[in-house]
């Protein structure tokens, strides 16, 4: 039951990326090139509603769907971790002509080619995990 609940979600943020237009390479190459607001709002807004949902799910003490509380844990302040992360994240996203949602839903969408980026998305996330010991912190 719940996974269905997660995939008609997924199905729908799916939709929404691809009739907005979030997922399509033109808008994120005229992002990069600050010729256009259209991924500056969307990307805008995502950001206040994730910073409404969170006010309200700690004022309210809102639980998960399993019914455990959600803890949400303040992050340590650092230049250097958000710095570099933001510059590697950014570059790929410059690359690859998309961030990892939209790869998703750019295969939904019959762009194939994607699959190789995802692929490699996999195994840098897979190659972070193996080294996240030895970096600094």
């Amino acid at each position: 039951m719940k996974n269905s609940l997660y995939l008609s979600i997924g199905i729908l943020f799916g939709i929404t990326m691809y009739k907005s237009e979030a997922a399509s390479w033109f808008r994120i190459y005229e992002m990069f090139n600050f010729q256009s607001f259209h991924m500056y709002g969307i990307i805008g807004v995502a950001v206040v509603l994730g910073i409404l949902i969170i006010r309200i799910i700690k004022r309210f003490n809102i639980k998960s769907f399993y019914g455990v509380p959600i803890c949400i844990e303040d992050k340590e302040m650092s230049v250097k971790r958000y710095l570099f992360g933001g510059v590697i994240f950014g570059l790929g996203w410059a690359l690859a002509g998309a961030c990892p949602g939209p790869m998703f839903t750019l295969v939904g969408s019959g762009f194939f080619s994607l699959l190789i980026v995802i692929a490699f998305a996999v195994l840098g996330t897979y190659c972070y995990g193996v080294i996240k010991d030895k970096l600094p912190h």
